[in-house]
């Protein structure tokens, strides 16, 4: 069925494509949980051809007040910089126009290839291209903060943010979704009272990752994706960004993006940057990628409140918050937890509430998956792994909340309730009242990081 948003595309790529005679269809892509992708057929004198459409959700940028993105205008002539500087980029052939009909957005080259991160970490399939990958990237980032904002005109459309600024907006941002994560809290003053002192300032990309580019398995990296959070500052935060432990896919012993070493990584940089990275202070913005990771999904949460696209997938990616505080934790305040263990199930109903969610989940994950393709086979296994996390909130959700009101109880000499405690905690860790090296504080939030991740992703490999 043709619906208005195709009619209005269908036009738009008649009349900017050259040599384009119509569109033949339409696909949105399972990537992309900030912004929407689709992959466009076309039909041309020469044959079909393939296109990428890259939107907002929606179509409606997100309110800088919330989150800053540049703009789909920006991000293009970002790519296209980029692009001109020998950065691997597809060709940006149209900006969308409000006259268009069809929100923000821009038409580009379609780039074939592995974007998958996953896969890039795992398959064998890039097992020829994986040992020189880390260095590649190293190489395109330098290349990336050589590039002249004032010469290509995007000095005034890019914002410019000082580590300071940017974990002070962090910890702003979240504060403002009105639930107490005290790691965070802990987080952000950990990096406040460790900023870097001296640093370059230049343009970055600030979501560079393995999963944000295109992997050709024999050429290695074909396009950057995702230049929506790019600002002018600190460069390493690109180097820190891609060692995040989220962005290794299951492969937590190769640091760079779950296929290299960071020695490949600072030394391809420093080839073309002509200077070697200190890497205390890429180790800083690591602890920081996992902080502004851990924020950012519950801004996926408060997304799928308020809309517009509230798809599956939003709901689900907030609960990736103890995945990002997880690794905060290893990295700052890293010791041994105690697992949580199911207790003994006294419900005698049959079916059990668990067993109802169970068939469900298994309806999901094998009849539903095995007959759809694209975006719905990947938001059904979302729906599937959703479902899952309420099954072990269920099985372990009270044991968590008992423990956690104990300690809270101990440590802070009070027999309040626990969703009072746990304000009370970030409370004293905001006005800092509370030293960040208070042994019990520590011990409190690593048991509780790791009992949220164990009921929000089990397998994740910051756990163990």
């Amino acid at each position: 069925m043709t619906t208005e948003f195709d009619k209005a595309l269908a036009d738009v790529v008649a009349r900017e494509i050259s040599d384009c005679t119509g569109l033949v269809s339409v696909e949105r892509l399972s990537a992309g949980a900030s912004q929407e992708t689709y992959r466009l057929v076309i039909s041309t004198g020469g044959g079909e051809r393939l296109l990428c459409l890259r939107r907002q959700p929606g179509g409606v940028r997100i309110p800088a007040s919330d989150f800053h993105t540049v703009g789909s205008a920006t991000e293009a002539m970002l790519i296209t910089a980029a692009r001109d500087v020998g950065v691997p980029e597809p060709e940006v052939h149209y900006v969308l126009t409000e006259a268009d009909g069809l929100g923000e957005g821009f038409l580009m080259q379609w780039l074939p290839g592995e974007t998958l991160g996953s896969r890039i970490a795992r398959s064998s399939a890039f097992d020829r291209v994986r040992p020189s990958l880390a260095r590649q990237c190293g190489e395109i980032l330098a290349r990336i903060h050589a590039i002249d904002v004032d010469a290509v005109g995007l000095s005034d459309r890019l914002p410019r943010e000082s580590p300071e600024d940017l974990v002070r907006q962090t910890w702003e941002r979240y504060k403002r979704f009105e639930t107490p994560k005290p790691m965070v809290d802990y987080t952000a003053r950990w990096l406040l009272e460790r900023l870097p002192t001296r640093h370059e300032t230049t343009l970055v990309h600030n979501d560079f990752r393995n999963g944000n580019f295109i992997l050709d398995p024999d050429r290695g990296i074909t396009g950057v994706l995702d230049w929506e959070f790019s600002n002018i500052g600190d460069p390493l935060r690109d180097l820190g960004w891609i060692c995040v432990n989220s962005w290794r896919f299951g492969q937590p012993d190769l640091p760079v993006g779950g296929f290299g070493r960071y020695e490949d990584l600072i030394e391809g940089y420093a080839s073309v940057a002509g200077a070697v990275p200190d890497p205390e202070h890429v180790r800083f913005w690591q602890v920081f990628g996992s902080f502004w990771w851990a924020v950012t999904t519950l801004y996926m949460a408060h997304h799928y409140r308020t809309g517009p696209d509230r798809t599956v997938e939003r709901p689900a990616i907030g609960r990736r918050c103890s995945e990002g505080l997880i690794d905060c934790v290893n990295l700052i305040i890293p010791g041994p937890v105690t697992p949580l263990v199911e207790e003994p199930r006294a419900d005698a109903d049959m079916p059990r509430l668990d067993e109802l969610l169970g068939s469900v989940a298994d309806f999901l994950r094998e009849d539903v998956v095995a007959e759809t393709g694209g975006r719905t086979r990947f938001l059904a296994r979302v729906a599937a792994n959703s479902i899952g996390i309420v099954q072990r909130d269920g099985a372990l959700g009270g044991t968590m909340r008992r423990r956690e009101l104990l300690r809270l109880r101990s440590m802070l000499d009070s027999d309040g309730e626990l969703d009072k405690l746990r304000w009370q905690l970030v409370g004293a860790l905001r006005d800092g009242s509370l030293d960040l090296e208070h042994p019990e504080l520590i011990a409190h939030l690593r048991q509780t990081v790791a009992d949220e991740a164990a009921i929000d992703q089990p397998g994740y490999s910051g756990l163990p």
